[in-house]
């Protein structure tokens, strides 16, 4: 099963250590809690993590997270279906600790993860066969 996860946090896989440049260690920050808190349940096949820039106004964000913002889709697949649904990831990432100030265009309030606040959801899941 594939799964992909949206979000307008700026979780770049930078593969950046401590001693390297601070944002992109703060980026790899957020992208090693994405695959943290997914692990919490499964075992992931890490797929790609892009960037682009678009109107999300009609990819169920929060009310206050519309128009042209940078997005990031991450794709993963896992082993077993219905080892996760997108109600476990919802209660898994909600408000999950993030980096903010980064190369971000909505605003994330709380520097936290949303997934069930009507007006600041900043993560959103889509589940695909494969």
């Amino acid at each position: 099963m594939r799964i992909k996860l949206q979000t307008v946090v700026d979780i770049t896989n930078t593969n950046a250590r401590r001693s390297d440049d601070k944002k992109a260690y703060s980026q790899q920050c957020n992208y090693n809690t994405v695959l943290q808190t997914i692990g919490l349940r499964v075992n992931l096949e890490p797929g790609s993590c892009e960037t682009s820039v678009s109107d999300i106004s009609n990819l169920g964000f929060g009310n206050n997270i519309t128009g042209k913002q940078r997005l990031w889709t991450f794709t993963f697949n896992i082993s077993y279906e219905g080892a996760l649904n997108k109600e476990m990831l919802e209660n898994d990432f909600d408000l999950v600790p993030v980096i903010t100030e980064l190369d971000e265009t909505a605003f994330v309030h709380n520097n936290i993860f949303r997934t069930t606040c009507p007006n600041d959801c900043n993560i959103v899941f889509d589940f695909e066969n494969i």
